[in-house]
């Protein structure tokens, strides 16, 4: 049960681990959406995130079988589910993912001397899992290879990989006129744990035999990286009174770079195209992480051709023991050059590309002053339950999302309506196309009590009328105290 409840934990770990905001980005009155485009307009005097609550989010999505597809109780044989809903009906582009942010704090103010610049830092972790349907792979483990002779099954299709970091930044967001706010992120990586194969090739296949009646070959150029895996695998293996604790200490001893650290930075920025319409922009993630502990990588490479046991009759049927499934086992052995390392290795993060194009319409909230040139941007004297500077009462546009993936790009597009109700209430709806859905209508919320803030967002609302059959499901909420600025 002790280990049952441990695979739990880091399943967890690994699980809880983020990818497109389509709802968040450029929705200036949260701070967090400052993580999304450091050039994003920023109306605040200061503001402080509560402590592990101030952003929270989790992600999961599948662009091939659903748990509905599956276990639905609809009459049909599972196994024939399985066959036609799973096996021979998803590709290897198709993926399941999983990923997550929880923000361990976060602090953003301007600048006493340079009110045009505002200044936020903060920390938070984050990680995601994906595995890419192995197509050739499940045809074979479902069909075996009997009455699959001649036919080459790709290993090429062996593609997953997973994280779990902790990032520690600052930014410096910065007003140049009334129509250019760009801004800029550094980031600090800390590697709880990695693990990644890809690029693998190779095939396995069956043929006619020469001295059996059939003859399997592996030709095989596979390989896996892990850092940081294997310290958990440790820890659970020595099975020990203190395993769970142990399994804490190590995640927040990794966590507070005592793990693989690595650089990397985003750029952003907002343009004013006329009075109404503005632009925006981000890179985000343009980075690395060098692994050079708690490293531990596997490769599989060479070929090799086998037809089975020799078997002499009628004498081995008498001595028919574990020798000769060790011989099998050794010529494979032999043929195929089975090596692990510690060689450490760089990964690359994750880099995601934000972009969208926005009207503002109807009479603003608030009064907007235009100062041209004037060098008054903000007034030091902010007022914490006013929200100034909110240039739109509504406002509609399209937004642009791609990050690189180990299968190449993934895109989303996504159009929205955003609306403002006071000093209080702000709300904004996206529909969204991507791999996952072409019917993803998202929601968020944000509200304003004094100094308060707290935001709550959704993504593919209409899923969550049968959660089991849903492509995509998406959950963000957090909560700030803030002082906005006065125009």
């Amino acid at each position: 049960m002790k280990k049952i409840n441990v695979l739990f934990f880091l399943v967890g770990l690994v699980f809880c681990t983020a990818q497109n905001k389509a709802v968040l980005y450029d929705f200036y009155e949260v701070p967090q959406a400052l993580l999304l485009n450091p050039g994003v307009k920023a109306p605040y005097k200061w503001h402080a995130g509560v402590p592990l609550l101030s952003g929270f989010s989790m992600q999961a999505g599948t662009s091939g079988v659903t748990v509905n597809d599956l276990f639905a109780n609809d009459g049909v044989d599972f196994n024939t589910k399985i066959r036609e809903r799973a096996i021979y009906s998803m590709s290897q582009r198709d993926e399941f993912s999983l990923s997550g942010q929880l923000e361990l704090f976060t602090v953003g103010f301007r600048g006493k001397n340079n009110p045009d610049n505002y200044y936020s830092f903060g920390m938070y972790g984050e990680g995601f899992f994906s595995q890419f349907w192995p197509q050739d792979l499940a045809i074979l483990a479902f069909e075996g290879n009997a009455t699959n002779i001649g036919r080459r099954f790709d290993l090429s299709h062996l593609t997953n990989q997973g994280e779990v970091v902790n990032v520690l930044h600052f930014g410096v967001n910065k007003r140049l006129d009334e129509d250019w706010t760009i801004g800029a992120r550094a980031k600090l990586y800390s590697s709880v744990l990695e693990f990644k194969t890809k690029g693998n090739s190779g095939y396995f296949e069956t043929t006619l035999g020469e001295q059996n009646i059939l003859r399997n070959t592996v030709v095989a150029d596979l390989s896996l990286e892990t850092s940081g895996l294997q310290e958990f695998i440790d820890i659970i293996d020595e099975d020990s009174n203190t395993t769970q604790e142990d399994l804490i200490n190590k995640f927040i001893s990794r966590s507070l770079f005592g793990g693989n650290l690595g650089l990397g930075f985003d750029v952003g920025f907002t343009h004013n195209l006329s009075a109404n319409t503005l632009v925006t922009g981000s890179l985000l993630d343009v980075g690395f992480i060098y692994h050079n502990n708690a490293v531990k990588n596997y490769s599989v490479t060479g070929s090799a051709n086998n037809e089975g046991l020799e078997i002499i009759l009628p004498e081995d049927l008498a001595n028919f023991n574990t020798d000769l499934w060790q011989e099998l086992v050794d010529d494979i052995e032999e043929q195929v050059d089975y090596t692990t390392d510690a060689s450490s290795w760089v990964s690359l993060r994750p880099v995601k590309l934000y972009a969208s194009i926005r009207h503002n319409f109807g009479n603003t909230s608030t009064k907007t002053v235009r100062r041209d040139n004037c060098g008054c941007a903000f007034n030091g004297a902010g007022s914490s339950g006013s929200s100034q500077n909110i240039d739109y009462k509504n406002a509609v546009g399209a937004q642009l999302f791609m990050i690189n993936r180990p299968k190449g790009p993934q895109a989303a597009l996504s159009a929205f309506y955003q609306k403002r109700l006071g000093n209080i209430l702000a709300l904004k709806t996206t529909y969204t196309i991507d791999k996952y859905s072409l019917s993803n209508i998202g929601l968020g919320l944000n509200f304003q009590a004094g100094p308060v803030n707290f935001y709550i967002m959704g993504d593919n609302l209409l899923g969550y009328r049968n959660v089991a059959d849903s492509h995509y499901a998406s959950l963000q909420f957090g909560f700030n105290i803030l002082s906005w600025n006065d125009n």
